[in-house]
C-alpha cells in the first residue's frame, strides 16, 4: 500500500497511519498460521482416529468389523443335514383318504382339505399326516420326536414352538431320529432342542420361499 503525501498531516499522524497499516497487517497474518494450523491439526487427528480405528478392531486376520462379519451365521448357508425333494414333484391336491408318503414324517405331497392348526401348537398326541401335510403347505414347521428324545429337549423345543406362529409340534412313531424338523421339500434330523441347526431351520422355513401357499391360515383347521 502507497500514501501520498498530505500537506495537512503533520510527521506525527503520518507515523501513527504507518503503524496501524503494520498493525493490521501482521494480524492479517496471525490469522493466517492460526487457521492453517488448525486445519492440520483437525486432519492429522482424523488420521490417527483412523489409524487407531483400524488397529483396535484388527486381528490376526484383518478389521474387527469383518472379522465380526466372518464369524456371524451365513443365513443363506446350507443346514448340515438337511434333506431336500424336489417340490414339482410333491403334488398338492385334496384328497379325503389316506396317503402312502415316501418319508416320515412326510413333507409334501397330496392331503386332507383341512390342515392341522399350526398357530404354535403343542400336541400330546400324534397328528394325521394329511392334516399336517396342508400345514406345511401353508409354511409351518414341524417339530416330530420320539420317546428317545430327552424329557428336557421336548420341553425346550414346546417352548420355542408355542410362541412361534406357523410352527407345530407332535410326538411320531416311525421316523429315523428323536428330534425332526419338517418344513414343506425339506428336512433335517437335530442332535437335540440346543442344536443351533433348530434355529436356522426355523428362521429359514417358516413362513420361507419353500411354501406354497404363504400367508394362508394356520388357525380355524383342525384341533385335536
Amino acid at each position: 500500500m502507497t500514501f501520498q503525501s498530505d500537506p495537512t498531516r503533520t510527521p506525527r499522524t503520518h507515523l501513527d497511519e504507518l503503524r496501524r497499516v503494520e498493525d493490521a497487517r501482521r494480524r492479517r497474518g496471525r490469522i493466517v498460521v492460526i487457521t492453517s494450523v488448525t486445519a492440520a491439526a483437525v486432519a492429522l487427528a482424523g488420521l490417527v482416529g483412523f489409524g487407531v480405528y483400524e488397529f483396535s478392531g484388527s486381528g490376526d486376520n484383518g478389521g474387527g468389523t469383518r472379522t465380526q462379519a466372518a464369524d456371524a451365521p451365513d443365513p443363506g448357508a446350507p443346514i448340515a443335514g438337511e434333506k431336500d425333494w424336489d417340490a414339482r414333484k410333491l403334488t398338492r391336491n385334496h384328497v379325503t383318504t389316506e396317503v402312502a408318503y415316501p418319508m416320515k414324517p412326510p413333507v409334501g405331497g397330496d392331503h386332507a382339505p383341512v390342515w392341522m392348526n399350526c398357530g404354535g401348537a403343542v400336541y400330546a398326541k400324534p397328528v394325521p399326516d394329511v392334516n399336517a401335510v396342508h400345514s406345511l403347505e401353508h409354511g409351518a414347521v414341524w417339530v416330530t420326536y420320539t420317546g428317545k428324545a430327552s424329557a428336557a429337549d421336548v420341553r425346550k423345543l414346546a417352548a420355542k414352538v408355542s410362541t412361534t406362529p406357523y410352527a407345530l409340534m407332535s410326538p411320531y412313531q416311525g421316523q429315523t431320529g428323536a428330534i425332526v424338523l419338517s418344513a414343506w421339500g425339506r428336512q433335517v434330523t437335530v442332535d437335540g432342542a440346543d442344536d443351533p441347526r433348530v434355529d436356522q431351520f426355523f428362521t429359514r422355513y417358516v413362513q420361507g420361499p419353500q411354501t406354497p401357499e404363504p400367508g394362508a391360515p394356520c388357525t380355524g383347521g383342525l384341533d385335536q
